[in-house]
């Protein structure tokens, strides 16, 4: 059961992935049926001010002892080092021996892989810092392209919002769906979204296995123009109908129409900052055909229409 909650702080504490943490677990929500949580916020020495990557500081009430029998201890992002606090490292070994479940948002996973606590185990970290995530900590099992990892006593998240996902999925783990889209609601963001991190990356970087969906996943990038069946990628990949189907919502966390439906939105987002191509011309290089299609999805993930973004971002003056 999740009843307690401590969160790491150290010098270089990054403050928007602290903050996302106290907001799921340390705001007092039992006015809306929310059980409450004993939150903690734990540093080298109580009372002592940790300052963050923005300057400002924030003052633990507690040292590393309040880590110890807390059912979630949580590590938010912050500057990457060398080594850390020894007493850090042996009490979130010590946490995991006690049976806590460990979460780590963004690169937060370095602080859980520098315990040794990741080696065997899967996990993932912002897609930004996986090269040096897996040169740093080869025996960990790394996967870049998801927004989080449960692997049961250990959740680890990717990077920024991608903490708001993991820390609602162990509140709908262990308390339901229906606690977690009360904390939801009052967040103001989804109880779960689809997808991974591939959607943000440019150009992905981190290497993948042979068995990899990532050369199909290519050629279908380089064709969005084109219409995709289940089944004509299903033979592209060489494989049934089925196992395809289950494969690649493993792999990207969606299905192929959602992952191309996405995929298309963000090569408009890039026609409509960096050309004067219309609307309909672009609904057709992306593969939507038409502008009311093209609308439809594009407000669907970006959350405005293409006009209004253009009319935001663009480079160059368009002919929307």
């Amino acid at each position: 059961m999740l009843r307690s909650v401590s969160a790491v702080v150290m010098q270089g504490v990054a403050p928007f992935e602290l903050g996302v943490i106290c907001e799921v677990f340390g705001v007092d929500r039992t006015g809306d049926g929310v059980p409450p949580f004993d939150f903690r916020i734990c540093g080298e020495s109580a009372g002592e001010p940790v300052r963050t990557t923005t300057g400002m500081s924030v003052v633990p009430d507690h040292g590393f002892e309040g880590l110890r029998g807390a059912d979630v201890v949580a590590v938010p992002a912050g500057t990457l080092r060398d080594t850390y606090p020894p007493r850090l490292l042996d009490a979130l070994r010590d946490a995991a021996a006690d049976g806590a479940t460990l979460l780590s948002v963004c690169t937060g996973a370095f602080v859980l892989g520098a315990a040794g606590l990741l080696d065997g185990r899967r996990c993932t970290t912002h897609w930004y810092q996986a090269d040096a995530f897996r040169r740093r900590f080869p025996a960990a099992l790394l996967d870049p392209d998801v927004l989080y990892v449960d692997d049961g006593d250990i959740v680890t998240s990717a990077g920024t919002a991608a903490g708001i996902d993991a820390c609602l999925h162990l509140v709908r783990r262990e308390l339901g769906s229906r606690i977690t889209g009360r904390i939801a609601r009052r967040m103001v963001v989804p109880p779960q979204r689809d997808g991974g991190q591939r959607q943000f990356i440019d150009v992905p970087t981190p290497e993948h296995p042979g068995d990899s969906l990532q050369p199909l996943l290519d050629w279908m990038g380089d064709r969005l123009a084109e219409d995709h069946t289940v089944a004509d990628l299903a033979r592209q990949a060489r494989m049934s109908e089925r196992t395809f189907a289950r494969r690649f919502v493993a792999e990207t966390g969606t299905t192929p129409s959602r992952w191309l439906a996405t995929q298309r939105v963000l090569y408009a987002r890039r026609l409509l900052e960096d050309t004067q191509h219309g609307i309909e011309q672009i609904a057709r290089d992306c593969g939507f055909g038409t502008a009311a299609l093209l609308r439809h999805h594009f407000r669907r993930v970006v959350g405005v229409t293409p006009t209004d973004y253009r009319r935001t971002f663009s480079q160059k003056r368009a002919a929307a």
